[in-house]
C-alpha cells in the first residue's frame, strides 16, 4: 500500500507517530508510512492533536482539515488532508 493516496475528498496518508520526541516534525519514510515525531505524550488525545497541528502547519491547511480516519489510539494512523492536492502534500512533507 502506498504512503499517499489521492481521493475525491483530499489526500490520505499513512503515518507512524513517535510521541515524546524532542521536536515536532517529519522524520522521513519508514517502509510504507511517514514517521512523525511529536513532543506531546500519548495521553488524553494530546499526540493526536499535535499530529493534526503539525500536519496542518506543514501542508498549509487548517487544523480542522486534518482528520484522523483510522488509528485513534494506535501509533499507526491513516490521516485525511481534506481538500489537499497530492503533489502539494508530497512537496510540503519533503517527498
Amino acid at each position: 500500500m502506498d504512503i499517499f493516496q489521492q481521493d475525491k475528498d483530499g489526500v490520505i496518508i499513512r503515518v507512524k507517530v513517535v510521541p515524546r520526541s524532542s521536536k515536532n516534525g517529519i522524520a522521513g519514510a519508514l517502509n510504507d508510512v511517514i514517521k512523525v515525531n511529536l513532543t506531546a505524550p500519548p495521553v488524553d488525545g494530546a499526540a493526536n492533536e499535535a499530529l493534526q497541528e503539525t500536519l496542518a502547519r506543514l501542508c498549509g491547511l487548517r487544523k480542522s482539515d486534518v482528520v484522523i480516519i483510522c488509528g485513534q489510539t494506535s501509533r499507526h494512523k491513516r490521516v485525511r488532508l481534506v481538500g489537499a492536492n497530492l503533489d502539494n502534500v508530497k512537496k510540503s512533507l519533503g517527498f
